[in-house]
């Protein structure tokens, strides 16, 4: 893939700059503080926010354990400024721009300790996910963990009709596969272990699901 043919952030819908406007309004501080928990920061782990997009969920980890090193990767230089310009000076963040489906090039081969990624799968083709899926499984240790809130199964007749904004943003081929639930499967067939479902969150644009699952 190359880095010119990425989603970027908001679809089509808007710039880049409205992200942090637009995401706000999915409960957004609900399902990222899950996420958080989940991730559960130790001192001293090496940490990859992978599609960090602005940085928050990589800035959270940060203040939740200043200690751990935390890597925001991101192919798009322009959310990649925003996120700096929302960082405090002290914040011990590494920005990185670099592609999901190329991290070990960015980060290498088993160096990171837990990888978490918000937002970012549903809107690549499943090509791509199974691609991203497998670059996350080669970077993690042996043990590592694996984080993902995301659009999932939309479940309620009422949550299907609202992803549909989701959808027009950033096309059905590549949302559907989420909404239809396939993501635990996927994360499966690239290896990992212990996959669940640990969280939906229900929001206005449809349900995000919090998944894990380990590498052995």
């Amino acid at each position: 893939m190359s880095m010119q043919s990425f989603t970027p952030a908001l679809g089509r819908v808007a710039p880049a700059r409205f992200f942090d406007f637009v995401v706000a309004l999915t409960r957004e501080r609900l399902w990222r503080a899950l996420a958080a928990m989940y991730v559960a920061p130790q001192p001293g782990d090496t940490i990859a926010d992978v599609g960090c997009g602005t940085g928050s969920l990589a800035l959270l980890l940060s203040r939740v354990e200043p200690s751990a090193r935390i890597v925001g990767v991101d192919p798009d230089p322009e959310v990649l400024a925003v996120a700096r310009r929302k960082a405090a000076p002290e914040a011990g963040v590494q920005w990185c721009v670099g592609m999901g489906d190329a991290l070990v090039d960015s980060l290498g081969a088993d160096s990171v300790d837990t990888v978490v990624s918000s937002l970012v799968l549903h809107q690549c083709p499943l090509p791509m996910k199974r691609a991203v899926l497998a670059s996350m499984f080669a970077v993690l240790k042996p043990g590592g963990r694996l984080v993902i809130a995301d659009y999932g199964l939309q479940r309620t007749t009422l949550m299907r009709l609202v992803f549909r904004i989701v959808q027009l943003a950033d096309g059905k081929e590549d949302t559907q596969p989420n909404a239809d639930g396939a993501l635990p499967g996927l994360m499966s067939d690239a290896g990992f272990r212990d996959v669940r479902e640990a969280e939906v969150v229900s929001t206005v644009s449809g349900s995000i699901s919090v998944y894990v699952a380990r590498k052995d």
